[in-house]
């Protein structure tokens, strides 16, 4: 009894078949999701759609005989079919398959249609080939129709009708549909194959992918099913639904009916090594040749517009790309116990500070270094008038936060930044911290710096943009080997889980970005701040941040030099 997904797994790990860390992540969840029976296996579930496929579809372009499928496309239709809930209903709704070109995922696609309509048990079946327009949605529409054409029995079951195929027998249609804003509802979808998303341009793509993913209640066991090359469009729906598949592989996220199977290399420095390729293209040798790979990157070697074009559709790079951040574990771990400013007296530090807008958070950070870690003191301001809508908006319990210490109600409609002053000011005066410099965003309240100065505060402003790109590469690092530690507070890390990370492969550069446009980052932001103060003047103050203690002529330790 073949497990395709134990197999595919046990090759990963054994190093015999190369994928990237995406790929790794997602059958690293799996595999403990049924170690916890979150879900559960079921081989004949699995077989059924894998045999079917290999009996009764054929290829459709260059060759017509039978498909025959890779390991991977096993593993892939395991996981879409073989895993279910508790009830036996199929556990993933929502899947999202990203592959480089020429992978085989239009006919791959075409033959899950073909399965869902004829051998799925669903009377009734509406199996929509969704895309911009109609003439891109008639490829894995026609792919559909090719594919099935070589078998007798399949062919006779089905009518060709003038805007679509029908299967009598189980009164199922399969219909090409193009974006409509007047239409918005009244889909009824058991499967939905929604092609090429990485063209699909911002709100309207967004908006009809809405409109088809709330349509999945009706079914007992529905499925969208996007399949894409990455593209050039920026804010869309590829965008959205990258940023929340690698946020839920990063551990950031508690969705449960998300299939997010990522085919991307991982370091872009290796664009032209065959090997890293190899992560982003899983038919490598079957459908997509090492010899046409290696003409297409000597082309793109010598060409920037052919780099950036073989980056995105041969490595699933974009050339502007967001994805999560930090993995769950790495934040988790390197949360402490609670401390506060008392357990840090007299000690030297930095600070950033991150006034964001008015009317909504905002954050300030101290960075404090004790034994060799860096410890993150971070506090909240938000205007008392929009505690209610913000706890509405964003599901974050504040006025919880707000008792535990973390958050603080300042001003009435708009935060008053003499609150963000006080509060540096009251760690010198109550606490003798002494932040030796401050970062702040450049865009920051003019006369809060003012103040700050007035004080006798060092301030910086801190662009936060590309520039940032070796701070933050430094803050990850920081992370990874625990030098970076927070106190409990529960707001930070929600902050340190929402960022993703802006990719600029041109440049090799990043920047920090929200995960989606309704989180929160003030938190990390100004934590950046204060890091990138720290960084460009550590020659300087390095030796005071360090907080050693030096001894005193009797041989007793002091305080902090």
């Amino acid at each position: 009894m073949n497990n395709y997904i134990n197999e595919y797994y046990q090759k990963i790990n054994d190093g015999s078949i190369i994928t990237g860390h995406w790929i790794k992540l997602l059958y690293q969840y799996i595999q403990e999701g049924l170690r916890k029976r979150l879900f559960f296996y079921d081989h004949k579930k699995a077989q059924r759609a894998i045999l079917f496929i290999e009996t009764f579809c054929h290829h459709c372009e260059g060759r017509d005989d039978l498909l025959k499928l890779e390991l991977w496309q096993k593993a892939t239709l395991s996981l879409m079919f073989g895993i279910v809930d508790s009830d036996g209903n199929r556990q993933f709704r929502e899947v999202v398959l990203i592959v480089a070109r020429k992978n085989g995922k239009s006919l791959l696609a075409s033959a899950i249609i073909a399965y869902m309509t004829f051998f799925d048990n669903e009377y009734g079946a509406k199996c929509f080939c969704l895309a911009p327009k109609l003439d891109q949605a008639e490829i894995v529409y026609n792919a559909f129709w090719q594919t099935i054409q070589k078998e007798p029995e399949l062919e006779r079951m089905i009518k060709p009708r003038k805007s679509d195929f029908y299967v009598e027998e189980t009164n199922s249609s399969i219909k090409k549909i193009a974006f409509n804003a007047k239409k918005s509802d009244g889909f009824n979808p058991h499967l939905t194959v929604a092609d090429e998303i990485a063209s699909w341009q911002g709100d309207a793509g967004k908006k009809q992918y809405e409109v088809m993913k709330s349509a999945l209640g009706a079914r007992r066991q529905p499925m969208l099913l996007s399949v894409s090359t990455s593209g050039y469009v920026n804010g869309g729906i590829y965008d959205e639904l990258f940023k929340r598949g690698t946020r839920f592989l990063s551990g950031g996220s508690k969705e449960t009916r998300l299939l997010p199977i990522f085919y991307t290399i991982d370091d872009v420095d290796k664009w032209n090594d065959i090997n890293e390729i190899a992560k982003a293209n899983p038919n490598l040798n079957i459908s997509v040749s090492i010899d046409y790979l290696l003409e297409e990157i000597a082309v793109a070697e010598q060409s920037l517009s052919k780099k950036a074009e073989f980056l995105t559709k041969y490595c699933n790079i974009k050339q502007n790309s967001s994805q999560a951040w930090l993995t769950s574990k790495i934040i988790d771990r390197a949360e402490c116990d609670a401390m506060t400013m008392q357990d840090f007296k007299k000690c030297y530090c930095v600070a950033g500070v991150d006034l964001s807008q008015t009317t909504d958070l905002t954050a300030a950070v101290l960075m404090i270094e004790k034994e060799g870690k860096l410890y993150l003191l971070a506090h909240f301001w938000l205007p008392a008038e929009k505690l209610t809508e913000a706890t509405a908006r964003d599901g974050i319990p504040y006025d919880e936060y707000i008792q535990r210490g973390w958050l603080s109600l300042s001003g009435d409609n708009f935060v008053d930044y003499h609150d963000v002053f006080n509060y540096l000011r009251g760690a010198v005066e109550q606490y003798s911290l002494l932040p030796l410099k401050v970062g702040y965003d450049r865009y920051s309240s003019q006369y809060l710096i003012q103040d700050l100065k007035a004080y006798g505060f060092n301030c910086d402003d801190v662009y936060q943009g590309y520039n940032l790109t070796g701070v933050i590469y430094e803050f990850e690092g920081l992370m990874k080997d625990g030098r970076i530690k927070y106190p409990r507070n529960d707001l930070l890390k929600i902050h340190l889980y929402d960022v993703a990370l802006d990719f600029d492969s041109r440049n090799n550069r990043v920047k920090i970005c929200k995960l989606n446009r309704e989180a929160h980052i003030d938190g990390v932001a100004a934590a950046l701040d204060a890091l990138t103060v720290r960084q460009k003047y550590y020659g300087e103050i390095g030796t005071r941040l360090a907080n050693e203690k030096r001894k005193t002529k009797e041989g007793q330790p002091s305080g902090p030099d």
